[in-house]
Formats: structure tokens, sequence, C-alpha cells
């Protein structure tokens, strides 16, 4: 799966970083950013883009297809 930030949306409230702090971190920006998302499951990782109430995380198949939101 793939995960990216849409850095325009991300205001830095960090709960993907809670659920997640081996796939995000904040960056000097205060905004998160993607670090290793093999370092989870799958679940793990769609719990933590449904954490961001922006909806800022946006997960993707292999095949580039849109997961989230």
């Amino acid at each position: 799966m793939k995960v990216r930030v849409d850095r325009d949306l991300c205001t830095g409230m960090a709960y993907c970083v809670e659920v997640a702090p081996t796939v995000f971190e904040l960056d000097d920006e205060m905004e998160a950013r993607v670090l290793d998302p093999a370092s989870v499951d799958d679940d793990t990782l769609l719990e933590a883009a449904k954490s961001c109430p922006l909806e800022a995380i946006i997960l993707e198949d292999d095949q580039g297809r849109q997961i989230y939101p």
C-alpha cells in the first residue's frame, strides 16, 4: 500500500503519529511526513489515515487506485 500526505491539508494534529509512529512524524513545519509504511500492517495504516480529521492522509493500492479517503 502506498501512503502520502496532502501537505496543503495537514495542520499537524499528529493523530497519525500517535497511531503509527514508525510511519509518520511531524517535520519542522509541523506537518506530517511519511517514514516507513511497510513497518505496520494495512489495518494500522487505514486506522492512522482515518484518525486524521482533515483527511490529509491518502492511501493507494499497489496499482495507484485511491483506497482512502
